[in-house]
């Protein structure tokens, strides 16, 4: 598997956006949907705000692979369930992050029910 490098994940962390797509069947790639992310170890994590049925989480679960792109970095990528081992980690690296946006845009990334949400990214070959 492919690792992202420190430039890159240092990059991609920086940026308060991230822009994700997954890729159909065909290998197209689906319109962007711009989220919030984190960085944690080596790895790029990323959860969806609005649930399991969120679509953009559905298809890149579903597809497995697609593309990100933020800190001018952009990189075709592999989408997999997080392990559950990082859902305090990763809290605590959004809260750092996002809490300047207010309770409420955190509260929906963050907190006990959303380990389902969330998916490592990692660089594709």
């Amino acid at each position: 598997m492919a690792q992202w490098t420190a430039d890159e994940l240092s990059r991609i962390d920086a940026s308060a956006e991230l822009r994700v797509t997954s890729a159909r069947a065909d290998g197209s790639l689906r319109p962007y949907t711009t989220i919030w992310h984190s960085a944690l170890g080596d790895a790029l994590y990323l959860r969806s705000a609005h649930g399991t049925q969120n679509g953009w989480f559905r298809r890149a679960l579903h597809a497995g692979q697609g593309r990100i792109s933020a800190g001018g970095v952009e990189r075709d990528v592999t989408f997999e369930l997080a392990d559950p081992s990082v859902r305090e980690h990763l809290d605590r690296a959004l809260h750092q992050k996002y809490d300047r946006y207010g309770p409420a845009p955190i509260a929906a990334i963050t907190g006990s029910d959303v380990l389902e949400t969330t998916l490592r990214v990692m660089p594709l070959g």
